[in-house]
């Protein structure tokens, strides 16, 4: 498990993306965050990834 998360961790930056919109309009506020799908689509990926971890832990720790 640790080799994953270091594997993740290494290819964070592969992930990263940029794009218009920080500070262009309305300055930098969270309504960004909830109007760009890329942030959406990361989001959401993450709470994805979370929530099939902890129940996966859950039900390891059960048996």
């Amino acid at each position: 498990m640790k080799k994953v998360i270091a594997s993740l961790a290494a290819l964070t930056p592969l992930f990263a993306l940029a794009h218009p919109g920080h500070g262009e309009t309305e300055g930098y506020t969270i309504i960004h965050y909830f109007t760009e799908p890329q942030h959406l689509l990361v989001t959401l990926g993450v709470m994805v990834l979370t929530t099939v971890f902890v129940v996966k832990e859950r039900r390891k720790k059960q048996s």
